[in-house]
């Protein structure tokens, strides 16, 4: 496809964008003190080293290739012409980011955004796979994902591509909707993690003979909590400055998406404080952290469009599901997923992306400004479906492969008489705590 002109933001708003984009840091910090609190002490350093390692090889491959493939509306892409309509499959701009212009506009201002986003998906199977996860290996998948999964998905929702075109192309209500990322981020790495889990086994001890799971706590639930505040203030700039690049919204309705964000988050953590209270007895900490990060991964996709009452409503639901997903998938699936990572983002992004489909007025008007038509619901939901099937039926395996090939050469399991000391003294030589008695999984033994 031949390049068109470039959409224009006002000067006000690409500042405004930029501050935004500032804050993004602060969510991949939530994360990564979520992974390791969840995890067990013996780990702890090997997952915080492993966050700075798959933030950074993430960068430097999304670098290389990811935002050359990536693209943005306006720039040149390769296409298809099926049945006389343009199907973008991906950018063709050029590797190492040449071409683009570092000056604060539109273009730098998304591969700005999208050299953190990519980092923060690829935390979310680093979470998922924790305790397990050989150093070299996350880096190398990291990189696969950052380089060519991601990119390829981000161009059909934010690139110009197919996804995008859904509703100018087929009539689809708006097209594929996704301000924030509940697809392109969060989905994206869950389903990612799911990969690695299905990939990598459960952790020693995890199940018994009969294949009933064992609990391994983690070992710190005030950096699990405090991570859950950090990344609900990073959200609200990825949520803003992706509605401000992909959505097109005018500048003052970050303040929308802020309220969106926030309420979303507070009602999944209500709903699954309330759940696990009435399951257990008691409001279990780690859980409730899980609804609320659910909550902000499902505020994602309509934090521009939404009501506040349907992001409190979004987010409620959200909570609930993770409340009971992450535990049926451990009991029934055989899933050893230590953060939730699966459950919390794919699940819960899904959820996300399916819900914009229920408030379509609300998108139309906040796009175009356009009087709504009740045929636009049945279209919108139905592009979000789509979404959604290209996410489970190309990403998902997609990601498979990929990871199962690379284990192929490069071993992604840390060997299984080592798990038992810690990925801290197997990979770094050293655990996080060196003054404290760490355990052993005598307790956990059937």
């Amino acid at each position: 496809m031949s390049p068109q002109p470039l959409p224009i933001m006002s000067e006000i708003s690409e500042a405004l964008c930029l501050l935004f984009i500032f804050l993004i840091p602060l969510t991949v910090a939530g994360l990564a003190l979520i992974n390791t609190g969840l995890s067990r002490s013996r780990s702890a350093a090997h997952s915080m080293m492993a966050t700075l390692c798959v933030v950074a090889s993430a960068a430097a491959a999304y670098f290389v290739t990811g935002f050359a493939w990536q693209g943005y509306p306006g720039l040149a892409s390769h296409t298809l012409i099926i049945f006389g309509k343009e199907w973008s499959w991906v950018g063709a701009g050029h590797f190492f980011l040449r071409g683009v212009p570092l000056d604060g506009s539109r273009v730098s201002l998304a591969a700005l955004m999208q050299l953190l986003s990519v980092g923060l998906a690829a935390l979310i199977p680093l979470g998922a796979a924790a305790e397990r996860w050989r150093l070299r290996a996350c880096c190398l998948s990291t990189a696969l994902l950052a380089g060519i999964t991601y990119p390829l998905f981000a161009h059909w929702v934010w690139g110009g591509g197919w996804l995008e075109c859904l509703g100018s192309n087929y009539g689809l209500g708006m097209g594929f909707l996704d301000a924030g990322g509940s697809a392109t981020i969060q989905v994206v790495g869950g389903l990612t993690g799911l990969s690695m889990v299905w990939l990598l086994g459960p952790r020693q001890g995890k199940y018994n003979p009969e294949g009933m799971p064992a609990a391994l706590p983690g070992h710190n639930t005030v950096y699990v909590l405090f991570g859950c505040l950090l990344a609900l203030v990073g959200w609200m700039g990825l949520n803003a400055a992706g509605s401000l690049l992909f959505a097109d919204v005018a500048p003052g309705r970050t303040v929308l998406v802020a309220v969106d964000t926030l309420l979303a988050a507070a009602g999944a953590m209500l709903a699954a404080a309330a759940i696990t209270r009435y399951r257990f007895g008691k409001p279990d900490a780690s859980l409730t952290a899980n609804g609320w990060v659910s909550g902000l991964a499902a505020s994602s996709a309509g934090c521009a469009f939404v009501p506040p009452a349907a992001a409190l409503l979004i987010g409620l639901i959200a909570g609930a599901l993770v409340t009971y997903t992450v535990a049926w998938m451990e009991a029934h699936l055989g899933f050893d997923d230590p953060a939730g990572a699966v459950s919390v983002h794919a699940i819960g992004g899904i959820w996300g992306i399916m819900a914009v489909g229920l408030f379509p007025r609300a998108a139309v008007t906040a796009i175009t400004g356009a009087p709504f038509s009740p045929a636009m619901q049945g279209g919108q939901m139905l592009g979000q479906v789509v979404g959604v099937a290209t996410l489970l039926g190309f990403v998902l395996p997609f990601t498979y492969v990929l990871n199962w090939l690379l284990n192929r050469f490069f071993p992604q399991r840390i060997p299984f008489e080592e798990e038992r000391h810690g990925a801290d003294l197997y990979e770094l030589g050293a655990g996080a705590y060196p003054e404290f008695v760490i355990h052993t999984d005598e307790f956990s033994q059937w």
